[in-house]
C-alpha cells in the first residue's frame, strides 16, 4: 500500500479538486483508493472535501481534526499525540487499499504550523509527497521558484518527493471568477498547446506529473449558486439547479449591439425595465439557445404584458432572477462571488475531475509510485478499458437518430476521442444547425450521410433479404425511409459495422429490424441482452433485464451462456450466478425448478465455465452470507454474471440498485445477433451514448475475430 500527502505550495491552488482528480485516475488504472484530510481548517460537518469524497466518489473517510484543536496541541509540546491522531485516523482508511491519498493543509501567513504539519504528517505515514501549484497568470520561472522554496520546506532531498502537479495553468480574469464576454478569448487560449513549457520545469520537487490549463466552463456555477450568493429573488425557476454561468454580460447597450452575446451560457444582467433586452433574450431562448439566465437588477421587473410575451420562452426553462441592487453594484458582487464548487454540484466535480484526470502523465505517475499492486476492474477501470479497446478495433459505427442532440454530441465526442469512426444518418444542413444551436464542434472526419442519396442502393439488397416475406421494391423502399431500417440494412451490406439507436426509439424499433435484417448468430437459440454494472468496488453482469418477459429453462441457459462470453469480452472474468428466491435445494416450485435446470444445461453445454444455481443475491454477491447458505458453490459470494429468472426481476433489480445506490449502468448490450445492434434508453446522457458506442465497437471486433 502507497500513501500520497498532497501539500499545496501556497493559496488558490485548487488543492480539493487535484485531490478528487487523483482518486479518478488512479481509480481508472484499476488501483483501490483510499483518501483521509487530517486536519481541516475552520472545521465543520461539511468541509469541502471530505463531503464531495463521500458524497460524490461514495467513500469512506473519517473527520478531519480541528485545526485549532491542533494548533493548541502543538504549542503544548503535543505533536507526537497529533501524528498518532493522524496515524489512527489513516488507518481508517488504509485496509485493502493500494494507495491512500492524504490531503494536506494549505500554507497560511495567519496559520505557522500549517507547512511543518504537512511535513510532519507525510513522515509519520510514511508518504510520498506530491505537491500542487497554482499557474493562474504566472511565468514558469515564478512556479518553479515556489516550487524550489516548498520542496524545502518539505525537506528537500529527505523527503519522498513524488512530483508535482500545476493547477490552473494559463491566463485568466485576475478575480478567477465568471469571465464577461470580453474577458472570454483570453480564457480561451488556455489549450494544452499554450502550457506545454510548463511540462519542461525543473525542480526539486520531480517530475511534472500534469498541467491542468485554466477554463472558464470548470468554474462556471449553476443559477442555483448565483442565486444564493446574491441572495437573489427567483422569479422564473425554470432549469435553475442545471444552467450553468460560461460569461456575463451586462446589458448597458442596445440590443443590435448584444445581440453576440446571446450564447448559451451566457448569464444576462440588466435593469428589469429593459424591455427590449429581455424580449430580445426571449427571442434567442425560444429559438433554441440555452441562455444560462436573466438577473434583473434595481428591484425592477417587467410588466404583465411583456411576461405574457415572453410565456415560451420561460417555458423552455430559463431562469430569471431578482435583485434590488443596482446593475454596477451587481456586477462587483458576480466578480467577487466565490465560484469553489458547491458542495451539493455533483456535475460540477464530475466534469472537473475528469479534466484533471485527462491532463495527469500516468504513464509516469504509476512509475513514480511503482505500481504497487496488481489491479481491479473498477468502474473508471471498465470505463477505461472499454474506450482503450473500441480505439484499438477503430470500426464504423452507424446512429441513425443522427438529427438528436445528444446523439449529435456523443459522436463528436467519438470521433475526437478515437472511439470509433461515427456515421451520422440525418440531413447535413440540419445536422450542422442542430450542432451550432448547441455550440458543439463537430470534428473533420465525422461523417454525415443524407438519407436520401444513399436509401435507393439498399433497395435491391433489401428485397432479396425479404424476398421469402414477398417483399417489393416499392414495399423495401418505404420501410427505407425509417432511418433504423436504413441503418440496419447498411449493417447487413457490411457498409458499417455496428449500429447503436434507442434516444428516441424504442427497444422494439431498434430490435425489430436487426430480427428481421440480421438475424441471430450460428449457435444463438435467441437475442438478449446485459447491463454492466458500475458496483463501487468492481463491475457486475446483470442479464437479462430489457428483452426476454419470461424464459424458458433452455433460453435462460442461452442467456447465461451470452453473458459469460459478453464478461469475457469486456474483461470480466466469468463467474455465473442463475437467480432465484432460494439458494441450493432449500426451496422448490417452478420457477427454482427452472433455474436449477438452466444451471444443469449451461454445465452441460459449456463445462468450462463456472456456474451455480439457484442462488440468493445476497448468496452470489455476499461472501459471508455464502459462507453460511452454499459452502460449497465455486460461484456464491463472487459472482461477476448474475442472470434474473425473468424480465420483471431483472428489470427491477437493475433499476433499483443504478438509481437507489447511485451505481452507473452501461447498456443494454443486446447478444445473440450475428451483428452489433444496440439499444439505448430514451433517457440516456451523452456519456451513456458514447460507452454504448464503444460496446458495439468491441462486439463488432469480436465478431470479425471469430
Amino acid at each position: 500500500m502507497i500513501s500520497i500527502l498532497i501539500a499545496p505550495t501556497g493559496l488558490e491552488s485548487g488543492l480539493t479538486t487535484i485531490s478528487l482528480g487523483l482518486i479518478r485516475a488512479l481509480d481508472a488504472q484499476g488501483l483501490k483508493v483510499g483518501f483521509v484530510k487530517p486536519v481541516a481548517p475552520d472545521y465543520a460537518a461539511s468541509e469541502r472535501s471530505t463531503h464531495l469524497v463521500r458524497s460524490v466518489l461514495h467513500l469512506k473517510t473519517p473527520d478531519p481534526m480541528h485545526l485549532h484543536l491542533v494548533q493548541q496541541r502543538i504549542s503544548d509540546g503535543m505533536l507526537d499525540r497529533v501524528l498518532e491522531d493522524v496515524v489512527a485516523l489513516h488507518e481508517q482508511v488504509s485496509h485493502d487499499c493500494d494507495v491512500v491519498l492524504i490531503e494536506g493543509l494549505v500554507p497560511d501567513r495567519s496559520e505557522p504550523y500549517t507547512a511543518k504539519l504537512n511535513a510532519e504528517m507525510a513522515k509519520a505515514l510514511n508518504a510520498d509527497i506530491l505537491l500542487v501549484a497554482s499557474g493562474l497568470n504566472r511565468t514558469p520561472a515564478q512556479i518553479q521558484a515556489e516550487l524550489k522554496l516548498q520542496a524545502g520546506v518539505l525537506g528537500g532531498s529527505r523527503a519522498n518527493l513524488l512530483g508535482c502537479i500545476i493547477n490552473k495553468a494559463g491566463e485568466a480574469p485576475e478575480h478567477q471568477g465568471i469571465p464577461s464576454g470580453e474577458d472570454i478569448p483570453l480564457a480561451e487560449r488556455n489549450n494544452d498547446e499554450s502550457c506545454a513549457p510548463l511540462w519542461k520545469l525543473t525542480s526539486p520537487a520531480g517530475p511534472v506529473l500534469g498541467v491542468i490549463p485554466w477554463k472558464s466552463e470548470l468554474v462556471s456555477p449553476r443559477m442555483l449558486d448565483v442565486a444564493r450568493a446574491l441572495h437573489a429573488t427567483v422569479l422564473n425557476e425554470g432549469e435553475l439547479d442545471t444552467r450553468r454561468v460560461l460569461r456575463i454580460a451586462l446589458c448597458a447597450r442596445t440590443v443590435s449591439n448584444i445581440v453576440d452575446l446571446l450564447r448559451p451560457g451566457t448569464l444576462l444582467v440588466t435593469p428589469g425595465d429593459r424591455d427590449d433586452v429581455i424580449l430580445a433574450a426571449a427571442i434567442a431562448a425560444t429559438n433554441g439557445t440555452r441562455l444560462a439566465g436573466l438577473l434583473l437588477t434595481s428591484g425592477l421587473k417587467p410588466g404583465e404584458a411583456i411576461v405574457n410575451l415572453c410565456r415560451a420562452a420561460l417555458a423552455t426553462g430559463v431562469p430569471v432572477l431578482q435583485t434590488q441592487h443596482d446593475t454596477f453594484t451587481t456586477a462587483q458582487q458576480l466578480t467577487r462571488m466565490d465560484t469553489q464548487v458547491s458542495v451539493d454540484d455533483a456535475d460540477r466535480v464530475n466534469n472537473i475531475m475528469a479534466s484533471i484526470a485527462s491532463h495527469l502523465d500516468m504513464q509516469v505517475l504509476m512509475r513514480q509510485i511503482g505500481q504497487p499492486h496488481a489491479s481491479r476492474l473498477s468502474p473508471a477501470a471498465f470505463r477505461h478499458q472499454l474506450v482503450a479497446k473500441a480505439r484499438a478495433a477503430n470500426l464504423r459505427i452507424v446512429l441513425p437518430e443522427g438529427e438528436e442532440p445528444r446523439t449529435i454530441q456523443a459522436a463528436a465526442i467519438c470521433q475526437e476521442r478515437g472511439i470509433a469512426r461515427c456515421v451520422l444518418l440525418g440531413d447535413p444542413t440540419r445536422i450542422h444547425q442542430i450542432a451550432a444551436a448547441s455550440e458543439i464542434q463537430l470534428p473533420e472526419g465525422l461523417q454525415l450521410l443524407d438519407p436520401a442519396s444513399v436509401r435507393p442502393q439498399y433497395v435491391a439488397p433489401m428485397v432479396e433479404l425479404r424476398k421469402h416475406k414477398q417483399l417489393t421494391e416499392p414495399m423495401a423502399l418505404a420501410q427505407l425511409e425509417d432511418n433504423v431500417v436504413l441503418g440496419t440494412m447498411m449493417l447487413a451490406q457490411d457498409d458499417v459495422d455496428g449500429l447503436v439507436s434507442g434516444a428516441i426509439h424504442t427497444t422494439a424499433n431498434t430490435i425489430r429490424p436487426a430480427l428481421q435484417l440480421i438475424k441471430t448468430a450460428p449457435g444463438a437459440g435467441l437475442v438478449s441482452s446485459v447491463f454492466f454494472m458500475g458496483l463501487p468496488d468492481q463491475v457486475l453482469v446483470y442479464g437479462d433485464c430489457a428483452v426476454n418477459p419470461d424464459p424458458n429453462a433452455e433460453e435462460l441457459a442461452d442467456i447465461a451462456i451470452q453473458s459469460a462470453e459478453s464478461a469475457l469480452a469486456m474483461g470480466i472474468p466469468p463467474r455465473i450466478a442463475l437467480l432465484s428466491y432460494s439458494t441450493g435445494s432449500s426451496g422448490s416450485g417452478a420457477d427454482v425448478e427452472k433455474v436449477r435446470k438452466a444451471a444443469a444445461i449451461v454445465r452441460e453445454r459449456r463445462p468450462d465455465l463456472l456456474v451455480d444455481g439457484p442462488l440468493q443475491y445476497d448468496a452470489a454477491t455476499t461472501a459471508s452470507v455464502a459462507r453460511s447458505k452454499a459452502p460449497d458453490s465455486p460461484v456464491a459470494g463472487q459472482a461477476t454474471v448474475l442472470i434474473f429468472p425473468d424480465l420483471n426481476t431483472g428489470n427491477t433489480t437493475y433499476k433499483a440498485v443504478q438509481r437507489s445506490a447511485n451505481v452507473i449502468s452501461i447498456g443494454p448490450m443486446l447478444q445473440g445477433l450475428a451483428k452489433p445492434v444496440n439499444d439505448l434508453s430514451r433517457g440516456a446522457l451523452v456519456e451513456d451514448i458514447v460507452y454504448t458506442i464503444a460496446l458495439t465497437a468491441i462486439q463488432a471486433q469480436q465478431n470479425k475475430g471469430q
